[in-house]
C-alpha cells in the first residue's frame, strides 16, 4: 500500500530522513541540526474495552511505545479522534483525560490535535520523542547470539475478545487493562543504557509476526522457548474457547508459513503466539555480554522481563517447547509484582 509513496520520496533526496518509508520500523526518524534525532509516530484504533478513561489511556501508552521501541523519550503529544455525534460529550471527555494522563505520566504534553465526526469511536495519538542518533534501536539492530526479551505477557488480543463477547472474567480484564496501560519507558531506558540496538513492541501483528520484521530487516533467524513465554492468567482458556481476534487469524495464515514449532507445542500456544496484541511489551535482543547486568539492573529497578529465545544467525522462526536456558544462575520468579527474568 506504501509503495507508490517510497517511489515518491527517494532515500537520497532526504539525507536527514534516517528512518522513513524504506525499513519497517515502528517510527520516522529525522536528524536534527543539533544531532538529535526526532522520532515521530502516529497510531489509535477502536475502544477494545468498556470503560472510557481506560481506552483513552490503553491507546495513548499504544502509540507511546513505538517511540519507547526506537529508544526516544517522548515529550510531546497531538490527540486523533473520530467521535460519533450522538456520543455523550462526559464519555468523549473520559477518553481525552485517559490519554492525557498517560502522557503526563510519560513526562509529555498534550498540545493539540483533531478530531472528527465518525460512526463509530477511534482514538489516538501522533507522539515524538527524542533521541541522539547513536543510541536509536531498531528492527535492523538484532546480532546472532542475543538474548531476546519480553516486557509483558501475552494475550490482551484473546482476552479483549474475550469481553467482547461477555465472556471475559472481571478479573481477567483488569489484569489485561493493568499491563496495557503500562508504559515501556523504564524497559526502553535499560535497554538504552545497555546498549541494546535491536528492538521493537509486540502489538497487531503478534510476537512471531513482530519478530519476523525483526528477522528479516537483521538477516538474522530467532529460537524461542514456549516454557519461558509469559501469557495473561486467562489467556490460554479464552484462546482454547476460540476468542480468537480476526486479526490474530491473519497473523497466522501470513506470518504461519515461515514459522517451525516442536512437535509438543500444542494447538493453543500456537493460536496465542500469533495473538494480535495491543499495547504490548517491547521486545529486546539484549547482547549476551550485557545480559546480566542488565537483568541484575531490572530486578533492582523492578522492571518486569522475561528471557524468551535467542538470535541464529540462519534466518528462520523456530518455537521449542521447553524454557529458555539463561547463561548462569539468573532466573527468578516470584509474586505477582516482582520482577520476573526467563518466566515464571
Amino acid at each position: 500500500m506504501l509503495r507508490p509513496l517510497q517511489e515518491a520520496f527517494g532515500p537520497n533526496e532526504f539525507p536527514r530522513l534516517l528512518v522513513g518509508l524504506g525499513s519497517p520500523d515502528d517510527a520516522a526518524v529525522w536528524k536534527l541540526e543539533d544531532g538529535q534525532a526526532l522520532v515521530v509516530t502516529t497510531d489509535f484504533f477502536t475502544p477494545i474495552v468498556d470503560d472510557p478513561y481506560a481506552y483513552g489511556a490503553i491507546a495513548a501508552a499504544n502509540a507511546l511505545s513505538d517511540l519507547y521501541a526506537m529508544g526516544a523519550k517522548p515529550f510531546m503529544a497531538l490527540n486523533v479522534a473520530a467521535m460519533p455525534s450522538d456520543l455523550p460529550v462526559e464519555i468523549i471527555r473520559e477518553i481525552f483525560r485517559g490519554g492525557a494522563e498517560k502522557v503526563r505520566e510519560a513526562g509529555a504534553v498534550v498540545a493539540g490535535g483533531h478530531t472528527v465526526k465518525d460512526q463509530e469511536p477511534k482514538y489516538g495519538l501522533v507522539a515524538l520523542g527524542l533521541c541522539p542518533p547513536e543510541r536509536l534501536m531498531t528492527k535492523a539492530g538484532a546480532r546472532p547470539g542475543d538474548i531476546v526479551v519480553l516486557t509483558k505477557p501475552l494475550g490482551t488480543g484473546v482476552t479483549t475478545t474475550a469481553l467482547k463477547a461477555g465472556q471475559a472474567e472481571e478479573a481477567d480484564i483488569q489484569e489485561a487493562i493493568g499491563w496495557m496501560t503500562r508504559l515501556n519507558d523504564q524497559a526502553c531506558g535499560l535497554a538504552v543504557k545497555f546498549g541494546i540496538r535491536g528492538a521493537t513492541d509486540v502489538t497487531g501483528y503478534s510476537l512471531l509476526g513482530h519478530s519476523l520484521e525483526v528477522g528479516e530487516a537483521s538477516k538474522v533467524g530467532f529460537r524461542f522457548y514456549l516454557g519461558s513465554i509469559p501469557f495473561l492468567k486467562g489467556a490460554r482458556a479464552y484462546a482454547g474457547r476460540g476468542f480468537l481476534p480476526g486479526g490474530s487469524e491473519d497473523n497466522r495464515d501470513h506470518f504461519g508459513p515461515r514459522v517451525s514449532f516442536d512437535g509438543a507445542v500444542d494447538e493453543v500456544s500456537r493460536r496465542l503466539l500469533f495473538d494480535a496484541q495491543t499495547s504490548g511489551g517491547l521486545l529486546l535482543c539484549v547482547p549476551e555480554a550485557n545480559f546480566e547486568p542488565f537483568a541484575e539492573a531490572a530486578r533492582a529497578g523492578r522492571v518486569p522481563l522475561w528471557a524468551i529465545g535467542i538470535v541464529e544467525a540462519e534466518g528462520g522462526m523456530h518455537v521449542e517447547a521447553q524454557r529458555f536456558p539463561l547463561p548462569g544462575d539468573v532466573g527468578g520468579a516470584g509474586a505477582p509484582g516482582a520482577v520476573f527474568v526467563g518466566g515464571g
